[in-house]
């Protein structure tokens, strides 16, 4: 589901870094030997300065690369996390609106546990739209539930939203 566009980029990003980790070690290696092959007097020095700060330079991609990826890690398990806990408040909410829906007995165990648990997350939707009752029935049609759906989604889309653009690096070269 969510996952698998985290795993595939997280494999793209392990693929590019090997790439140009290879690239990058092949070039200074080409210029390492183009160097050796003409025997200058005094550019012995030069040539180990420029391969000191090369090598440094590839250690320091290497490890950002690492800090980013586990980075990356951290912030897909909160997605996931941030995910489940709205997918709980989505199920305690659907539910309490089919039981009223075809009409379930307040005074069941089941009933009672489900309004009990989504009393907390319905409350600030209560009495939104009125509430409908087919006569002589006791089905009943909550609207103001629907509501609640909604705006939970909204706000499950917008904690999404913020977790992607913090968890995700503002400046790539």
């Amino acid at each position: 589901m969510q996952d698998e566009p985290l795993a595939f980029d997280e494999a793209r990003r392990l693929q590019r870094h090997g790439a140009v980790k290879g690239a990058f070690e092949n070039s200074v290696n080409a210029e390492i030997r183009a160097g050796a092959l003409i025997p200058n007097v005094g550019e012995g020095p030069k040539i180990d300065a420029i391969s000191q700060r090369l090598r440094a330079r590839a250690i320091d991609d290497v490890a950002d690369t690492e800090d980013e990826i586990q980075r990356q890690r951290r912030f897909a398990r909160l997605r996931q996390f941030v995910d489940y806990a709205f997918g709980l408040v989505y199920g305690v909410l659907a539910l309490r609106f089919l039981l009223a829906l075809i009409g379930a007995r307040q005074g069941a165990g089941f009933v009672r546990m489900v309004d009990g648990l989504s009393a907390p997350l319905y409350a600030p939707f209560r009495g939104i739209l009125p509430t409908q009752m087919v006569p002589d029935q006791a089905f009943t049609f909550a609207p103001s539930l629907l509501v609640a759906l909604v705006a939970y989604a909204l706000l499950h889309f917008a904690v999404r939203g913020m977790l992607r653009l913090v968890g995700r690096r503002s400046t790539e070269l």
